[in-house]
């Protein structure tokens, strides 16, 4: 059996390091073939693994004293901070002794690394962070969600062509369909930006690319990957993730704040509203894959508890499983024009 290395920032996240050393213990529990590079101050990290002795021999702590903050200039502290958790991690994976890269830190600098620490794929415009989200249907890959504000045509046209790979290769999606967001489903449609993409995708041969989707399509999960500049990709996220909020909380005061009746009707319908909140529930894909970078790196929720990071930890094996890196250079090599490849 072959087993994998996976580098983790163990102080990244609203609920470091305890939530992210559980959810490594869990993961190790679950995966025989994975072992764990547990990046950050040794002395906050040993006394979390006591209760893992079944488990700490394929843990390695990679003492790293620093800490990189959400309130930092990205940039400027992955290039300073080599000292801390999350640098030390990617480093790891840099210098060959990781296959992937996991953390729920700062987004900013978890971008800025994977630029400037762990490389872009020759060829790779822009890499681009990539979610999977629930959707009515199935669930779909947003990318860009972020990561690049200002995009050209080009740009679309490779997140359209990793966004398919990932989804074939980690959620086991054949020939998924592609999807280009835009103000109407006609060719003619949108700004100077999606009208070139359209054409572009249109003549590739690299993916399934099965036109423009409007924002009211988007959540039905009928197109697999919803590519779209990152300005527009983050408004759709947050606006999904606020309306999920949103259409639960309003649920849950209309069953509850109600009389006799209402509570129980609310008893009667509890499975499905378990099953409900499952669906939207963030923690089950674990995080957003960095795509078009020289290796695996997940980015896990910010707030994510220990189920996020397993689950994160999964994604990030599936993905050197499934060798995304190398299907995604290889692709990226049949895109490019004759003369640069």
């Amino acid at each position: 059996m072959q087993k994998y290395t996976i580098a983790v920032d163990a102080m990244g996240g609203d609920n470091a390091p305890n939530a992210i050393v559980a959810g490594c213990i869990e993961a190790l529990r679950e995966m025989d073939n994975i072992e764990i590079l547990l990046c950050g101050p040794e002395e906050t990290i040993r006394p979390l693994l006591a209760d893992a002795a079944d488990v700490t021999g394929r843990i390695t702590v990679v003492h790293a004293p620093d800490v990189i903050s959400m309130h930092e200039a990205p940039m400027m502290a992955v290039r300073k901070k080599t000292d801390s958790s999350m640098v030390r991690a990617m480093l790891e994976v840099k210098n060959g002794n990781a296959q992937a890269f996991v953390s729920a830190g700062s987004t900013g600098a978890v971008l800025a690394g994977g630029m400037i620490r762990i490389g872009r794929i020759r060829g790779v415009e822009r890499p681009a962070l990539a979610p999977v989200i629930p959707g009515k249907n199935h669930p779909f890959l947003l990318i860009d969600s972020g990561a690049n504000v200002d995009c050209q045509a080009e740009y679309l046209v490779q997140f359209g062509m990793m966004g398919s790979i990932y989804m074939e290769k980690v959620m086991g999606v054949k020939n998924p369909k592609v999807g280009l967001v835009n103000i109407g489903t006609e060719e003619e449609k949108g700004n100077q930006m999606s009208k070139k993409a359209f054409g572009l995708m249109k003549e590739q041969k690299v993916f399934n690319f099965v036109g423009n989707v409007e924002a009211r399509e988007v959540p039905m999960g009928d197109v697999d990957v919803i590519a779209c500049d990152g300005f527009d990709g983050n408004i759709i996220l947050k606006y999904t993730e606020g309306l999920a909020s949103a259409l639960t909380g309003v649920l849950k005061e209309e069953l509850l704040g109600g009389g006799i009746k209402e509570k129980i009707g609310a008893l009667l319908i509890k499975p499905a509203l378990k099953r409900f909140k499952g669906r939207l529930d963030s923690e089950e894909h674990g995080g957003a894959p960095l795509l078009g970078v020289n290796a695996p790196m997940i980015k896990a929720h910010g707030s994510s508890e220990a189920r996020g990071i397993k689950n994160a930890l999964r994604q990030a094996r599936t993905m050197i499983e499934g060798d995304v890196t190398g299907k995604i250079r290889d692709a990226v090599e049949k895109l490019m024009p004759e003369e640069e490849k």
